[in-house]
Parts: C-alpha cells; sequence; structure tokens
C-alpha cells in the first residue's frame, strides 16, 4: 500500500527506535477500510515533513509482527505512534474522514 516505508519487527529497532528523527508508525492490516482510506493522507504527510519525520507502516496481520502490535498494545486500526528519540510521544487512532490530514499534522507538530 502507497509509498511508505514497511517496517518489520526485525527492522522497527533500527528504523524507529534508534531513528535521528521522530517517526510516525502507522500499523494497519491490508482488509481495514480506514488504514487504506488514511493511506493518501500518510502520503501527504510524508511528503510535507520530508527530512524532519519519517512515516512507516507496520502490517499488523503479518504473523511476525504478532511481537510489534502486543508490545505497543494495538488494539484498534489503523493506530498512528509518534516516537522521538526511542519513545512514545503519542497515539492517533482510526480515521476522522477529511479532517484527518489537518488534525495528524497538528498532532505531528505538537508532538515531533
Amino acid at each position: 500500500m502507497g509509498n511508505l516505508a514497511n517496517v518489520t519487527a526485525d527492522t522497527f529497532e533500527a528504523k524507529v527506535m534508534a531513528s535521528p528523527r521522530p517517526v510516525l508508525v502507522d500499523f494497519w492490516a491490508e482488509w481495514c477500510g480506514p488504514c487504506k482510506a488514511m493511506m493518501p493522507v500518510l502520503e501527504t504527510l510524508a511528503s510535507s515533513f520530508a527530512g524532519k519525520v519519517d512515516i512507516v507502516k507496520v502490517n499488523i496481520e503479518q504473523p511476525a509482527e504478532d511481537a510489534l502490535k502486543n508490545r505497543f498494545g494495538i488494539q484498534g486500526i489503523p493506530t498512528l505512534i509518534l516516537f522521538k528519540d526511542g519513545e512514545e510521544m503519542g497515539r492517533y487512532v482510526g480515521f476522522g474522514g477529511t479532517q484527518t490530514s489537518a488534525k495528524l499534522a497538528e498532532f505531528i507538530s505538537e508532538h515531533a
């Protein structure tokens, strides 16, 4: 889905926790309609915040990613978690329709 980088349990530490920039992680699944609706929003935000914040995705329907899903207590999707210096800075859960882009931009700006 889209042009955002995929992160797995094997690459999560290096690409997210050890990143020199803040990273917004999208926990999603292929069957999730709101997750699919979120993708264009995230791709636009990735362009807007290029070089300042990385945006990546984790497909929670892959059995190999169960450890990440459990580690971060993902119960509903889409769930977006913003990490900075290896620490969780905040979460955004769900897709809020046409206002999602502005809300997420504000969320990223507040926490990054």
